[in-house]
């Protein structure tokens, strides 16, 4: 069926806020469409490349950040924190993988979350839920629940700052492999599990070292003083992305310069709903979140709409089924994706599936179910010979305290200490750091795997 960036208002639709002024939302809809691209066509071919080494079994995909971005939150010492922790965990992952490492960050348009219900009720009063601050506000009063199309052009604002701190971050030094690993020191000097991770951090001292003798270092070799970094957003708000839709000029296609790479909620993936029709006309990199109500035969028809011409790269598969149910349903859907010969990155999502409400009343993640099911699905594609691509985490830079758990011993009355998310409860720093390290053991023993079986070929 013909598509263009519209075709997706004749599509049945879900999670979409209903604003009072239409009129005010198109207007500012209008606006958007002459703004500057936020991200640019070659920018996500590149993306796409690297996307397509990992599902050859040739890189591993790092994607993490902000549940929901907020406004108010919105600080360059926020966003420095953030990427900082995600070049310390790609440092050794990098080691241990002996691949490079995909960097891809839920940041610079993360706002608009799915709900579960379209209200909430408190003390007897029923506002519209909060939907992400591009969408409303987390205020429980009339005037914030109400959708504001305003907020779209300060989302769209925020996002481009927070494009051009990360940019200036990636290619002026700062992300320097030298000064990502003294961080990585400092981590592991702090940590409560320090000891068990010296023996890592020792060998990636050595590594360094070495290259220096052998005179490769930041001065000789540019590459060490700048890393390539991407950015991500589920593609909820399909208003603004239409929006920000463009035809690249040397190829042609259209692409989302919204963001790098998009992807489909387990909420929105309805295979003639909108979200699916939008996001198979971009050429974008895609994601798809995978929950354990997806079928077999569900998701090899999303594998014909959204990558019909079966390119490596073009889609991620994003697992999120919760500890206690990876085991059952991930084999099924490698096994269906294997028979169609489908080219997918799997990457692991831990965090969706293993939210629960604490006895303080806060919503929160038990680190100990996070580490389960990431070890899970490490281990199942094992046994099935296929690559466990990449994770795929909520978490921030900031020393918050929402997750329970960790070398930290993070306990139910802790939660109320920091508690700062506008939606779900994300790993901090330390907590994702210890994950990469773990993480680390089942790509050092993958590897070594594919080595023996090289050799005794």
């Amino acid at each position: 069926m013909a598509w263009s960036p519209q075709s997706w208002r004749s599509k049945p639709i879900c999670q979409v806020p209903v604003y009072p002024d239409a009129a005010a939302l198109e207007a500012v809809e209008t606006r958007l469409k002459r703004h500057p691209p936020l991200v640019f066509a070659g920018e996500a071919r590149n993306l796409k490349a690297g996307l397509a080494q990992v599902t050859e079994g040739k890189a591993f995909l790092l994607q993490g950040g902000d549940c929901a971005e907020s406004f108010a939150e919105f600080h360059p010492d926020n966003i420095r924190d953030t990427f900082r922790v995600l070049l310390q965990m790609a440092v050794v992952l990098t080691f241990a993988a002996g691949m490079p490492v995909v960097k891809v960050g839920r940041i610079a348009g993360q706002f608009a979350k799915p709900r579960s219900d379209d209200f909430e009720t408190r003390g007897g009063v029923t506002l519209p839920s909060y939907r992400g601050d591009n969408i409303n506000g987390i205020e429980f009063t009339p005037q914030s629940r109400t959708p504001d199309p305003r907020r779209l052009m300060e989302a769209y604002a925020q996002a481009a700052a927070t494009l051009n701190l990360l940019r200036a971050f990636a290619t002026g030094g700062y992300a320097d492999l030298h000064n990502v690993h003294r961080w990585m020191l400092g981590f592991i000097a702090d940590s409560p599990a320090g000891e068990q991770y010296k023996g890592l951090a020792q060998r990636i001292s050595e590594a360094l070292d070495f290259m220096a003798a052998c005179g490769v270092t930041s001065a000789s070799v540019p590459q060490l003083r700048s890393t390539d970094f991407y950015t991500s957003h589920e593609a909820l708000f399909l208003g603004f992305e239409q929006a920000m839709t463009r035809v690249d000029s040397t190829s042609g296609d259209w692409y989302d310069t919204s963001a790098h790479m998009l992807w489909i909620g387990d909420r929105t993936r309805q295979l003639d709903g909108a979200h699916v029709e939008f996001c198979r006309g971009i050429r974008n990199p895609l994601g798809l979140k995978c929950g354990p109500g997806l079928s077999e035969d569900e998701l090899v028809r999303l594998l014909g709409a959204l990558n019909p011409e079966n390119k490596p790269g073009r889609l991620t598969l994003i697992c999120r089924f919760g500890a206690d149910k990876v085991a059952e349903k991930l084999p099924r859907l490698i096994r269906a994706v294997e028979r169609e010969g489908a080219k997918v990155v799997w990457s692991c999502d831990p965090m969706h599936g293993n939210t629960v409400k604490s006895g303080t009343g806060y919503k929160t993640r038990p680190f100990d179910r996070i580490l389960k099911e990431t070890k899970t699905f490490f281990d199942v594609h094992r046994a099935e010979g296929t690559h466990a691509g990449g994770v795929h985490f909520e978490m921030t830079g900031q020393n918050v305290t929402e997750c329970l758990g960790g070398a930290q011993a993070i306990v139910e009355e802790d939660l109320r200490k920091r508690y700062h998310t506008h939606c779900d409860p994300r790993l901090n720093a330390s907590q994702v750091l210890e994950l990469a390290f773990l993480m680390a053991e089942n790509l050092r023993e993958e590897r070594m795997k594919v080595a023996g079986l090289a050799a005794s070929a």
